[in-house]
């Protein structure tokens, strides 16, 4: 039988806990609840955070088990799979404590499924759209979901894939940008390798109209959108062909830049034909202050919980820069920068 490492800390009610017997009952369980009964090695395995939240959207003990797990350095999950199964006690916080708990275990070594996230509101309305599909009641569906996630954990069958397709989508300029100085840096140490970039300029991408969903269904059989231009004759095709893409974000009031965006919002369409779960995600992120946190965060939470692209272990190479240039003198900047492209070059797979 299979092992699945279920970390369950905190307050757990029976209802919750009832949904996570369900979706694990075929596997033998190593449960962690706290940090007095942790194991000494939770690399290479198969785990399932099961969490449920108090009223203020916090889970004290999970955060005292990642305290514990970085105190044994930032390997401490390396080639560890993951999926999160998260509760709240009201309408809020779901999805940000499950961006937070992706983006701590995955600067650990952790990797993360597309779609790797069943969240669970206080009256379940989040699983209302669903009843259009299955006819199940909301705990129904839930327990079903939640069954199907941890499924996930035992699907991955990945080979490194021979010289893939890498697109890098960016909306800057090289002359000011320490987000493309960096990038430039990285895709020196990826000589040989097939690499498209495409930049989204102004006024290119109009954001995405929120069709109907027969509307948008009718678009993506067409391979079209409504508002077509360079999303449907480049961008679009260019995310189909590829295997990884790239993604360049200068911090922007601690957010994605509104074209890129634009661009994740558009991607609506492709998504409903197109399986993202096959594809990997990178990303670059550099601030000039603070904040690179809140932009990847961001970029988990829309490409990896939301559109379902494959998160491999450490995605991100953040750094802080204001001065044009800056980055390139930043300590230690030239041993991070060859070690992220080594890590693109290992984890794209499928």
């Amino acid at each position: 039988m299979e092992m699945i490492y279920l970390v369950m800390p905190g307050k757990i009610s029976d209802s919750f806990a009832e949904v996570v017997k369900i979706a694990t009952e075929n596997y033998q369980l190593t449960v962690i609840k706290t940090i007095q009964n942790f194991p000494v090695d939770l690399q290479n395995k198969k785990i399932v955070f099961a969490v449920e939240l108090d009223e203020c959207g916090f889970n004290i003990p999970l955060f005292e088990i990642f305290l514990k797990l970085k105190e044994r350095g930032d390997d401490s999950l390396l080639g560890s799979r993951a999926v999160i199964i998260i509760r709240s006690s009201s309408e809020l916080f779901t999805k940000s404590s499950a961006q937070k708990i992706i983006f701590l275990t995955n600067q650990m070594g952790c990797r993360f499924p597309g779609h790797p996230v069943v969240e669970a509101t206080c009256n379940l309305n989040n699983f209302l759209t669903w009843q259009k599909t299955y006819n199940l009641s909301l705990v129904e569906i839930y327990q079903k979901q939640a069954k199907e996630l941890v499924k996930k954990l035992f699907e991955e069958n990945l080979k490194i894939i021979n010289r893939p397709k890498m697109l890098v989508l960016h909306s800057s300029f090289f002359k000011t940008s320490n987000t493309l100085t960096l990038w430039k840096m990285v895709k020196e140490n990826l000589n040989g390798e097939d690499i498209r970039e495409l930049h989204v300029e102004n006024g290119t991408v109009v954001d995405c109209r929120g069709c109907s969903y027969k509307t948008c269904i009718h678009y993506s059989e067409e391979k079209s959108c409504f508002y077509g231009g360079i999303m449907v004759k480049e961008i679009f095709p260019a995310i189909e062909k590829a295997d990884c893409i790239i993604w360049l974000c200068p911090n922007y009031n601690d957010a994605i830049s509104a074209k890129l965006m634009a661009v994740i919002n558009r991607m609506t369409v492709l998504y409903k034909r197109v399986k993202f779960g096959n594809k990997t995600i990178f990303s670059i992120v550099v601030s000039g202050n603070s904040g690179s946190d809140c932009v990847v965060k961001q970029l988990i939470g829309a490409l990896n919980i939301n559109k379902g692209f494959r998160l491999p272990p450490y995605f991100a190479l953040t750094a802080i820069a204001n001065d044009p240039g800056f980055v390139k003198g930043i300590p230690g900047i030239d041993k991070r920068v060859k070690k992220f492209a080594e890590d693109i070059r290992r984890e794209i797979k499928k």
